[in-house]
């Protein structure tokens, strides 16, 4: 008997692993609360609700199968020797991971008890990362390869082998705190194909011009990101209805059809980057903690000031359009790109905070909290990776370009609704008493060229080009081989992207 082991793979169709365990013959469908896991000061409540809706759906979906979805507590060596003793177990599949540190340590320990308990673990791949990669050279390459594959098809009827009931461990059981949750995405793979179909046939049309702002972005951009986390939908077969949509509109000669293209291109691109940062940390998975260019180490460690993270933290930065995003990343659990760089760009120069405690914040937010993206955009945000060009944003000018009437302030910081279009990203300026938002933290300008004075020291010494050419070399994306190229000129061009 063979268990197929669900992780962030919450899906039967184009998985792999399930598929590919089914043609082998008997399966149990397994997945597993870890405790320690929600411990982690990167998970929240708001994981647990998308990953309930998730579960749900899968649960429907296996048992349409015949077999519901078998859910344990505890600690998975303890449960996989469970189901040794009982079944006699001599297969565990699963689909490969490339997560946090204490996945990393646990598939470890477990790897190695597999091995001594005579157990065979099939990991397949499920996205572009590749695992034990030797180079970036031609990455791009096979990253298109395995989009290109087939679709995994599952089978159409499973042998009940289990009558243990579906059920999922509360809140409380796992330690986390029960709190009100309104998270603006919906989990399951029934919503993520709903998200699908309308960004690609109605919605996704200005997604290249309506991404950077907060207003237009919660219409224009998939909000896909936390369904791709979760692993509701493949990122394959993501990228091969896009394509698909993109033959359809080539096919026509609607007027809008050159934009309709040009933001599904777009998208399949972010597709790429998605697999491209995760490739970092698959490739250094240090960086979840330390800053991958070393001439930062210490720069901004004794420096941490606690007033100003509680106020960042908590929208109250005196700064109306930092803010409004803030408090609606807390509420809604999403926001656009752009406005998570302009975050962490503030917490990092302007207030001077280390990446790696607004980092772990941020976690608890994001709904769709992917460790490789997230510790390498929090630390090219901070200037900490040595390879990426220094983007300071100025949240006075980001919310007069993506915000300039207010809207989205005033929604989100009701203490300003009385301000006055012309002041309402610096109300301090305003003949209005403030009684119940803040005087702005930091002078902006000040901060801002400090902060800028500070890295670019670092950056301008000699110590600095020759690890970062080599940092470059590990992580950089590329596709073609880097012998005898310039790599210095490789490096100055690398821009901030946006995702989803």
């Amino acid at each position: 008997m063979q268990i197929v082991w669900f992780k962030r793979d919450l899906r039967v169709f184009d998985n792999e692993a399930f598929t590919r365990a089914c043609d082998k013959g008997l399966i149990l469908p397994l997945y597993i609360f870890e405790e320690e896991l929600w411990q982690q000061t990167s998970m929240s409540i708001k994981h647990y609700r998308f990953l309930e809706e998730s579960l749900n759906d899968l649960n429907n979906n296996l048992e349409k199968l015949g077999q519901n979805l078998i859910i344990e507590k505890g600690n998975c060596i303890d449960i996989f020797k469970k189901y040794k003793d009982k079944f006699d177990v001599k297969t565990v599949w699963s689909h490969q991971e490339t997560w946090n540190n204490f996945a990393r340590i646990r598939n470890a320990k477990l790897s190695n008890w597999f091995v001594s308990n005579n157990i065979i673990w099939l990991e397949v791949p499920q996205n572009g990362v590749i695992r034990n990669l030797k180079t970036r050279d031609g990455w791009a390459k096979k990253w298109n390869i395995r989009m290109n594959n087939s679709l995994f098809s599952p089978i159409k009827k499973l042998e009940k082998i289990s009558k243990k009931k579906y059920k999922i461990p509360s809140c409380k059981e796992l330690g986390l705190k029960e709190e009100k949750n309104n998270n603006f995405i919906i989990g399951g793979r029934e919503e993520g194909l709903k998200l699908l179909n309308t960004f690609l046939y109605y919605s996704g049309k200005n997604y290249c011009l309506e991404m950077s702002s907060p207003i237009s972005a919660i219409n224009s951009c998939s909000k896909l990101s936390s369904h791709i986390s979760f692993g509701n939908l493949s990122i394959k077969e993501i990228y091969q209805a896009a394509n698909k949509r993109i033959l359809e509109l080539k096919s026509n000669s609607f007027k809008d059809n050159k934009s309709w293209i040009r933001s599904i291109k777009s998208f399949t691109k972010r597709l790429h980057w998605h697999c491209h940062f995760i490739q970092k940390l698959e490739d250094d998975p240090k960086i979840e903690f330390n800053n991958m260019h070393k001439l930062f180490d210490g720069i901004r460690e004794e420096h941490f000031n606690e007033k100003y993270f509680i106020a960042w933290k908590n929208g109250l930065t005196g700064y109306p359009f930092l803010d409004a995003c803030m408090r609606a990343l807390r509420a809604n659990g999403w926001i656009n790109f752009r406005m998570r760089a302009m975050l962490m760009s503030f917490a990092s120069y302007h207030l001077w905070l280390h990446w790696k405690q607004c980092a772990e914040y941020l976690a608890t937010l994001f709904i769709d909290f992917e460790p490789g993206i997230h510790y390498s955009q929090s630390q090219m945000q901070s200037g900490t990776t040595g390879i990426n060009s220094i983007r300071i944003y100025n949240p006075i000018k980001q919310g007069k370009d993506h915000d300039p009437n207010g809207i989205f302030i005033r929604k989100w910081v009701p203490e300003l609704v009385n301000i006055p279009d012309s002041h309402i990203h610096t109300p301090w300026l305003s003949k209005v008493e403030l009684k119940d938002y803040p005087a702005p933290l930091v002078d902006e300008k000040i901060a801002r060229n400090e902060a800028s004075r500070k890295i670019y020291k670092i950056r301008n010494s000699k110590k600095f080009k020759e690890q970062s050419k080599n940092i470059y070399l590990k992580h950089g994306s590329r596709k073609i081989n880097l012998k005898n190229k310039n790599i210095s000129k490789k490096i100055n061009k690398i821009k901030q992207l946006s995702f989803f």
